[in-house]
């Protein structure tokens, strides 16, 4: 795969994941809470993960690509020596608690999911929606240098 079709895929994954996510936390969640159901966010969720679960595997799988072509040995992605490796490094971390997040509310929140919980998942939602945020900061930082 090209680096143009690897950024091009991965941008277009991460408009998926951040903005859905961004709707989620901004605009759906909001409301769920106020209203104390969480049917709004069940809802949303149900037309989101069909298309967001699989935005996040193609962010992944280019993800990897990409890393691979700003430092093409992996054990440097471990042990950063360059600015790229370091904030490869910190997408990995990102995307590892974003991964443990999303275990956690599949099988301990929403099962249980009720009113009275739904603070819990709303926890869940901003901590994913930032992660997500932190990941897309680092993807630019890698090709811009921002924050570095």
């Amino acid at each position: 795969m090209t680096y143009r079709l690897l950024v091009a895929l991965h941008l277009l994954g991460a408009a998926v994941w951040v903005g859905g996510h961004l709707v989620l936390s901004i605009s759906v969640l909001p409301r769920a809470l106020r209203a104390r159901d969480p049917g709004i966010i069940r809802e949303f969720e149900s037309g989101f993960e069909r298309l967001g679960i699989p935005a996040l595997l193609v962010q992944v799988v280019t993800g990897l690509g990409l890393a691979y072509h700003w430092a093409p040995r992996v054990a440097g992605w471990l042990s950063p020596s360059t600015p790229q490796a370091r904030l490869i490094l910190l997408k990995l971390v990102l995307l590892a608690a974003t991964v443990a997040l999303a275990i956690h509310a599949r099988l301990r929140v929403l099962p249980t999911l009720e009113a009275a919980t739904l603070r819990i998942l709303a926890y869940h939602i901003v901590a994913v929606t930032l992660l997500g945020v932190g990941l897309l900061l680092a993807g630019v930082a890698i090709r811009t240098g921002l924050l570095l």
